[in-house]
């Protein structure tokens, strides 16, 4: 199920990952990085196409703040995916407790620099 050398790059809205398995199936599976604002968990697919799951703990507020974070970090990687080419692969994005107070600047800074280090940004 891994991603061949020869894989093309993917346009950004090919899914979305809804359920737990497929969470805990990037978790047990895939890679992390870590940056202040936002965990980063992926591993690439031979689907073409990527799908991303948003979370956010109750460690970091109640339904707004988690909502909000979550709206966030959505709303970061539609502005990655305007300016960079992407990987075909499944990737979780998780809120950690400065997501809600990062400047904006910052929060698009760390998901980019991730992406990066994970090597999901060709």
């Amino acid at each position: 199920m891994l991603n061949t050398a020869e894989q093309d790059t993917v346009i950004i809205r090919s899914g979305r990952l809804k359920k737990r398995p497929e969470f805990l199936y990037v978790a047990g599976k895939g890679n992390k990085w870590v940056s202040d604002s936002v965990i980063v968990q992926s591993i690439e697919t031979d689907n073409g196409g990527v799908r991303f799951g948003y979370t956010a703990t109750k460690k970091i507020g109640n339904a707004v703040i988690r909502n909000r974070a979550k709206r966030r970090l959505r709303a970061a990687i539609l502005e990655i995916s305007r300016s960079e080419k992407l990987k075909s692969a499944d990737i979780v994005l998780i809120a950690r407790d400065k997501t809600k107070d990062q400047p904006w600047d910052k929060i698009i800074k760390d998901v980019r620099w991730c992406l990066k280090r994970l090597d999901i940004i060709l």
